[in-house]
């Protein structure tokens, strides 16, 4: 395979679905019975900036989780060597945290945030809620999320279903079935919507860049948020990295979310989670941004962030090396009476 060109790994690939395939989406979007579940904890964001020379000045902005439908979200602790400030930027709503801040002798910057965070299972569209510009911002293209091109090879000459709910549960299947989560080459966590095509591995922006590149290319508003998972067992203990997941809009319904690379990961030992990841989220994670192509507040010297998530850091108008950012993510539960 790895002779085979981008186009002919894309245009030849076979397809057999799974048998979920037969459940219609009103059956899977089917609410179980009993109140969505919640879970509160603290989560703690902490970047360290080092390799910077002695009084250097580092600019840095840390992204910070929104209240909404999904989650209540307050800043309980911040600590900075220097005064920061939170922004809203204007295509999003995305809430940014930025600071300058000159470095010690050792050349280190420290910055750590803690946030209270009440997240809410989503079930279905049933809290959702759309602004009238939401719809058509997200039917447009991004850099590495194109509308039409390679990524439709893999729908190419099959029954595409005319309702759009119908069409995002017939999208989710075809990335399931086209994808295998996998880190173990290099290329992955880009989410670029045409290597994922070829490649047919990545992680989760890998996963879902390309179901929104396919629904948008179907005129169905798609969107991409970008968080942490919480582990499920109660209590308290660090984070290794970021987690995405996606949703869409069919006409007449809120959005609707998707999480397709953790039912990839058990798409041949839990069924009954893959039913239930198409439409519902649970309540162990936490967004902090939406969208891609971000152009920060204050805006930032170089071009714009494929996604937020990581610190990012200018120094010199330039951006800073990421491998001289060290992050650490924490969670704690909360004890509700």
């Amino acid at each position: 395979m790895r002779h085979l060109t981008r186009s002919a790994l894309c245009f030849g690939t076979l397809f057999c679905l799974s048998g979920l395939a037969a459940i219609t989406a009103a059956e899977r979007l089917e609410p179980e019975s009993g109140a969505p579940k919640s879970r509160e904890f603290f989560f703690t964001y902490k970047a360290t900036v080092t390799g910077l020379a002695p009084g250097q000045t580092a600019r840095i902005w840390l992204p910070v989780p929104t209240s909404s439908e999904d989650q209540q979200v307050t800043i309980t602790r911040q600590v900075a060597p220097a005064e920061g400030r939170l922004a809203k930027e204007p295509k999003y709503g995305n809430q940014i945290y930025y600071l300058e801040a000159k470095s010690e002798a050792d050349g280190v910057v420290e910055v750590a945030l803690t946030f209270r965070v009440k997240r809410h299972e989503v079930k279905g569209d049933a809290l959702s809620k759309v602004e009238q510009g939401e719809v058509e911002r997200f039917l447009k293209p991004d850099a590495k999320v194109p509308i039409g091109g390679k990524p439709l090879a893999l729908i190419e000459g099959r029954q595409i279903p005319s309702d759009q709910l119908e069409l995002g549960k017939f999208l989710y299947d075809v990335v399931n079935d086209h994808m295998m989560y996998s880190k173990d080459k290099p290329g992955w966590g880009f989410g670029d919507a045409e290597w994922a095509c070829d490649s047919k591995f990545g992680n989760c922006t890998d996963f879902h860049s390309l179901f929104i590149s396919l629904a948008r290319s179907k005129k169905l508003p798609a969107k991409f948020e970008m968080g942490f998972s919480i582990p499920e067992k109660r209590g308290a203990g660090d984070i290794a990295g970021y987690h995405c997941w996606a949703k869409f809009k069919p006409e007449g319904r809120g959005w609707i979310p998707v999480d397709i690379s953790d039912a990839n990961k058990v798409k041949t030992t839990n069924p009954t989670l893959v039913k239930y990841l198409f439409g519902n989220l649970t309540e162990d994670r936490v967004t902090f941004t939406i969208g891609r192509d971000l152009t920060l507040v204050p805006q930032q010297d170089g071009p714009p962030l494929n996604f937020l998530i990581y610190p990012y850091v200018e120094v010199d108008g330039k951006p800073f090396d990421s491998a001289k950012v060290k992050r650490a993510f924490s969670y704690q539960d909360i004890a509700v009476k």
